[in-house]
């Protein structure tokens, strides 16, 4: 197989499983032939990011991801999408094992929004992981953007819906997902709301007429997937 991408999924599953129906979904074709080359990496037993995170003594998932890399190094796919937001953290380690670009979705999340012309303050919503990881925030600062972390309170709302909800229970409680979303757009008052989880990113795709103002990073990254993929092809 020639010009192809491979996808490094599987945190968690159900997630990296929305991923690709929506690039299927967005991709446009009349035939089988159309639609685009990848290879996916469904490495569901990686261990857990956000709790190695937040304790170093717990089980490393960075020799899972870098026996990942390697394997994909002897594949040479065009560029590979890791679509685990907490994982980037360790995306300068995965970068550096292999001379194939990765694409970078926290990056690509904070372009989109400033490329909308967004000026006011943006709420991230993710994991504690990702928060204390620092790496969404540090690239919508970058880019400008006043950033508002949850208080504790309204994370561990944030927690039940990533991990009791979607992860454990395979439940889409949108009442609770509506609930964080007024707390940080009306409440709070932040312009858009930031999905930096691709459990939330789920959980996005499957609610209906959505009022609440939100940037889905994996979203983005499904387009910028799509457009870096096509690019292959002429």
């Amino acid at each position: 197989m020639e010009n192809f991408f491979s996808i490094l999924g599987g945190m968690g599953t159900m997630a990296t499983e929305s991923f690709v129906r929506i690039l299927n979904r967005r991709t446009v074709a009349h035939k089988d032939q159309d639609y685009l080359n990848y290879v996916l990496f469904n490495h569901a037993t990686v261990p857990d990011r956000t709790a190695y995170i937040l304790n170093n003594d717990l089980e490393d998932p960075v020799p899972y991801l870098l026996d990942d890399i390697a394997k994909q190094n002897l594949l040479q796919p065009n560029f590979i999408v890791l679509t685990c937001n907490t994982a980037h953290y360790f995306f300068d380690q995965l970068q550096e094992a292999t001379p194939i670009p990765l694409l970078h979705m926290p990056r690509e999340a904070a372009k989109s929004l400033k490329k909308e012309g967004v000026t006011g303050k943006v709420a991230f919503l993710g994991t504690e992981g990702s928060i204390k990881a620092g790496i969404y925030e540090a690239e919508l600062r970058a880019c400008g953007f006043d950033v508002y972390l949850p208080e504790p309170q309204l994370q561990q709302k944030v927690n039940t819906l990533i991990y009791d909800r979607i992860k454990e229970s395979d439940t889409l409680d949108q009442d609770l997902y509506f609930e964080i979303l007024e707390e940080v757009t009306h409440k709070i008052g932040c312009e858009k709301a930031v999905l930096g989880c691709t459990e939330l990113s789920l959980m996005e795709e499957f609610t209906e007429n959505n009022p609440y103002p939100v940037v889905d990073a994996q979203s983005i990254l499904v387009d910028r997937t799509i457009e870096k993929a096509l690019t292959y092809r002429n």
